[in-house]
């Protein structure tokens, strides 16, 4: 697409740019029950334009507002916008790209711009399956994509194309990847425009109040083979914690937020700012429920602030735990691994905090025992809350690389932890799916009849109630686990499920995706190895040192292979989606499922 001289004219800096973000209309039934999440990911690219001096910005949320195609093609040409950028994980991927094919088509001069976590890495397959998107931004966004806006409001777009660092677009038929771009170094640099969401429309439904997604930190120190987090955001960083407190103070005071989700995949990693954080809540009185999503580990370690962390208002914890398909490969770590686990949830709940047992189910190796194992367990441990999520490798991930011909399906849109992605060799997908309903239904019967009403008094009953409030509204309207969608009714229908795969999406070809990713974290080469769940082998004190203690219960390869950092079953991605849910392991949940 070329740009005349009158288009061009038209984008100087005399006229502010009318930019339009979108987020895109894609749903599973994972974390969405819980309440609807508000894309952070557009507070921090709207800061970052209007910060540079681009103050037309103006958002449609398609997925909360569930917005179909015909209607945003109206409300995008409505908006008559110069430039729409959008984000993807990968199970909204193709969601994405439809609509922005939509704005291409309104009006071919658009400058159609996609980023987030997916096409950062698989943005030669993005491209070549949509040729319309002008750029892809790769990596974080804020200082990339207004390098993009600059160049097309000073009018040399696209000309000026190879000198913006961290994008890639077609030219003369071949994908260009231009070199990477450097990460934000202060984060505290950035400032999210949290006013360009609609906040009424962001509910929490355990406590029918608004929510937040803000977050502590970025990265990881850990480079584990089957993670998304480390390699989109490259290298580990964290914020002054007072920082994070004014973010916190200001949502609460300037839009009603009654509760917020740290996006972080494991935010207590770094113990002395996590402790300082809470601290700092404490002290200012800022009064305002959260959850988290962490290890095991951490909150063993941590045993004794447990009660500052309850005071400073974590209310919510989930945690990673093992696969029993793993835990059986070995039984010595399973005896230990099963023990800490116990005890964490344990220590959670004698301080007074809803604990969320995460199980990653659907392995190849998975068997009819072995998910009863987790039911088992899941009675055993005694947490608050349990969820069963499917194995979803990311298929930028090594570890997707390495599962080879294991992998069969390749229809994004189902990688949402709540579709069978993977076929055990001793089941079929419908009886995995009803196996694991069957130990949602045994689970939370017992918690509703037995537990929930009377969980004491105060927060945490009100908490739990509304939990189990968010199950049976998701139930009711069979939103949950999207089995609505795959017509599972109960047992009777396990073998009539229908998961409407896209057979015609094919298997990407090597070439096509981005596998080599810099981390900037300098490291032993014994610690590359370090597992985060139970075996993470690294603890960080401070922001830049790890503090050399190695953990003494590493787990094995294998078992790490199939449990993410804390379970977090959702992408880490700028999108800011939760990476703690009660229902679905997310900014968070990361995922998935915005």
């Amino acid at each position: 697409m070329e740009w005349d001289a009158g288009d061009l004219n038209r984008l100087g800096r005399d006229t502010p740019m009318r930019i339009l973000l979108i987020h895109p209309n894609y749903h599973s039934g994972g974390a969405e029950i819980a309440g609807r999440w508000p894309p952070a990911w557009v507070a921090y690219l709207a800061g970052a334009l209007k910060k540079a001096g681009h103050s037309d910005v103006r958002f449609i949320d398609a997925m909360t507002d569930d917005i179909a195609d015909d209607k945003l093609r109206e409300k995008i040409r409505n908006a008559n916008p110069d430039i729409v950028g959008s984000t993807a994980i990968t199970p909204s991927i193709y969601t994405a790209q439809r609509l922005l094919k939509i704005a291409k088509d309104i009006n071919p001069k658009i400058v159609t711009v996609l980023g987030g976590v997916h096409p950062t890495f698989m943005y030669r397959q993005v491209l070549a399956e949509a040729p319309w998107i002008d750029a892809i931004v790769r990596g974080e966004g804020e200082e990339i994509l207004v390098n993009l806006v600059d160049a097309i409001a000073a009018g040399t777009w696209p000309g000026s194309r190879g000198a913006i660092k961290g994008i890639a677009y077609i030219d003369d038929g071949k994908v260009v990847a231009t070199p990477a771009a450097p990460t934000v170094k202060d984060l505290d640099s950035i400032t999210p425009d949290w006013s360009v969401l609609d906040w009424p429309k962001y509910i929490y439904t355990p406590l029918n109040c608004r929510v937040a997604i803000p977050n502590m930190a970025r990265g990881c120190p850990f480079t584990c083979s089957f993670c998304s987090q480390w390699k989109f955001w490259r290298d580990y960083r964290i914020r002054d914690p007072k920082k994070v407190v004014d973010e916190i103070a200001a949502l609460k005071r300037d839009h009603d937020v009654g509760f917020f989700i740290l996006a972080d995949e494991e935010p207590t990693i770094n113990r002395k700012k996590f402790i300082a954080f809470c601290e700092e809540l404490i002290r200012r009185e800022v009064n305002i429920l959260w959850g988290i999503n962490t290890r095991v580990t951490d909150i063993l370690r941590d045993e004794e602030v447990l009660p500052l962390y309850r005071k400073a208002g974590l209310i919510h914890v989930s945690l990673g735990t093992e696969a029993a398909a793993q835990l059986k490969l070995d039984l010595f770590n399973k005896e230990t691994t099963v023990a800490q686990n116990k005890r964490a949830v344990e220590l959670l709940r004698n301080a007074g905090i809803v604990v969320e047992a995460q199980f990653i189910v659907g392995l190849e190796n998975e068997t009819a025992e072995t998910l009863e194992e987790t039911y088992r367990m899941a009675c055993d441990w005694n947490p608050d809350l349990a969820n069963w999520a499917m194995y979803t490798p990311w298929p930028f991930s090594d570890l997707f690389k390495e599962l080879g011909d294991k992998v069969e399906v390749f229809d994004y849109e189902k990688y949402n932890f709540v579709t069978p992605i993977m076929k055990p060799n001793a089941m079929e997908r419908g009886e995995l799916l009803d196996r694991v309903m069957n130990n949602y239904r045994r689970f939370y019967f017992k918690k509703a009849l037995f537990s929930y009403p009377w969980a004491g008094s105060g927060a945490r009953r009100r908490y739990l109630l509304g939990c189990l409030k968010a199950f049976l509204k998701a139930g009711f309207e069979r939103k949950f686990y999207d089995l609505g969608k795959v017509d599972y009714w109960g047992p009777q229908s396990r073998k009539k499920v229908d998961f409407r795969f896209d057979k015609t999406r094919k298997r990407p070809e090597e070439t096509e995706v981005e596998w080599q990713v810099t981390h900037n974290r300098k490291r032993k080469p014994e610690v590359i190895q370090a597992m985060a769940m139970h075996g993470g082998r690294e603890q960080l004190d401070d922001a830049d040192e790890f503090s050399g203690k190695e953990r003494a219960n590493g787990a094995p390869v294998d078992a790490a292979h199939a449990t993410p950092c804390g379970c977090g079953t959702q992408q880490m991605n700028g999108d800011g989606e939760p990476r703690v849910v009660f229902t679905q392991g997310g900014r968070p949940a990361p995922t998935p499922s915005r």
